[in-house]
């Protein structure tokens, strides 16, 4: 490290105390790897994917075997019926979007039941103002079930609300968001999904599964979930796929969901792949081992900023359940100054200084750290935050560790350069 980076001497010793802490979670993490590396493998045996699959094809893509292989090779790895794996959804909020408008109709209701959702979806439902083309404006109510005090779920609340009247949609965010609430576990999925089952059996449970792929040895899907949706620059994409999207579950959901994203009566038949099966394939192959490099990241942050004095959740030694590691650092000084570290760790666009603007979908400023070979990708090491109270960075991703790792003591060399870190 000291031959290739200007690190401070004192930051290199707890970097040192910090690995050694890490050492029996990093061992942890390498079993979950082992166990989803292995079921992703089985799948693409099972399916028989052959280099056939990894062709071109154009115009209305009818008959694309790639295609419609590869989403059956998703839902294997994440125990669905059925799955919709498409390079044409442009984000996770794309592909949420699609799920929610697949699913829900005029007069219909959904029911979040893990609080105020992600900032970019707070335009989709319409809740706070008018957005054109909001489910709002398609005449469906939306309500949200507040989480309880220590920021989990409020069961004996939700059981309440669902008793008063029928909602189609009960809808869980398993990440935590711009938030410091605890992201929820595949087991606390599982209590939510059979609570709402038992209250409400036709209420479908729909997650938000954005950052979760691969962090545990089971899905939403394996639980009760009826359907889950996400990005793949985000974990299951590896690190490889250059934009897309999927939602996964049920075989009659996934269809209607199909026919949202391109046209009643066509739904999956179409939608050319242009060449980009080959990534795809490529990038969920190496999706448990990426993730896995990113949960050491996460944890590793933790653990050599505990040791600095600063909050990380979770700690260095809970359990995950989900890629995200966020750092309370208190004010926005602390915040700029180590998101522009973790720029100078990035191996692309190093040289760039990140500063807080106007991010689209967000009411305040935002502002990144996120030299990507793809951009966006959540899924390679960035950092990012609004600049609002508690004025936390939230970082996530990380293609490999050693990398990762001289990134996060890069951000916290930019704090002590600024006079900010007292060692």
């Amino acid at each position: 490290m000291k031959e290739f980076f200007n690190i401070d001497a004192r930051l290199l010793e707890l970097d040192k105390l910090a690995t050694e802490k890490c050492k029996p979670i990093f061992e942890e993490i390498e079993k979950i790897t082992k166990h989803n590396q292995h079921k992703v493998l089985s799948a693409f045996i099972k399916n028989g994917v052959s280099e056939a699959h990894l062709g071109i094809s154009t115009g209305y893509g009818y008959g694309d075997r790639g295609r419609d292989t590869l989403e059956k090779v998703f839902a294997d790895c994440v125990g669905a019926e059925d799955s919709l794996i498409r390079h044409n959804f442009v984000s996770g909020t794309h592909a949420l979007t699609v799920m929610l408008f697949g699913i829900l109709r005029p007069n219909d209701s959904m029911l979040c039941l893990t609080g105020r959702p992600y900032d970019t979806l707070i335009g989709v439902l319409g809740i706070d103002s008018h957005s054109a083309g909001s489910l709002k404006d398609f005449g469906i109510g939306y309500e949200q079930a507040e989480l309880d005090s220590s920021g989990l779920p409020d069961l004996e609340k939700i059981e309440s609300i669902l008793k008063e009247k029928f909602y189609k949609v009960a809808y869980i965010q398993r990440s935590r968001g711009y938030s410091l609430r605890p992201s929820l576990s595949v087991e606390q999925i599982g209590k939510l999904c059979r609570l709402v089952k038992k209250v409400s059996p036709d209420t479908l449970v729909l997650v938000d599964n954005c950052y979760g792929e691969f962090v545990e040895k089971r899905e939403p899907i394996s639980v009760g979930a009826d359907l889950i949706a996400g990005s793949l620059i985000k974990n299951p994409g590896g690190g490889i796929a250059m934009t897309g999207g999927y939602i996964a579950g049920r075989h009659d959901l996934v269809e209607l969901c199909a026919y949202r994203l391109t046209a009643p009566g066509v739904g999956r038949e179409v939608g050319a792949s242009l060449g980009h099966n080959r990534e795809l394939y490529m990038g969920l192959f190496a999706a448990p081992h990426t993730v896995g490099e990113a949960l050491k990241t996460a944890v590793y942050a933790a653990a050599l900023f505990e040791l600095l004095g600063y909050t990380a959740t979770p700690r260095f030694d809970e359990k995950r359940a989900d890629i995200i590691e966020s750092i309370t650092l208190g004010d926005s000084e602390s915040l700029i100054a180590f998101c522009q570290g973790m720029q100078k760790g990035a191996p692309v666009d190093s040289f760039v200084t990140p500063e807080p603007w106007d991010m689209p979908g967000y009411t305040e400023q935002v502002i990144m750290a996120a030299g990507a070979f793809t951009l966006g990708a959540s899924i390679e090491l960035s950092a990012d935050a609004p600049l609002r109270e508690p004025y936390a960075a939230w970082l996530q991703g990380g293609l490999n560790f050693h990398s990762a790792q001289a990134g996060v003591l890069l951000a916290a060399q930019s704090m002590l350069d600024k006079n900010i870190l007292k060692l």
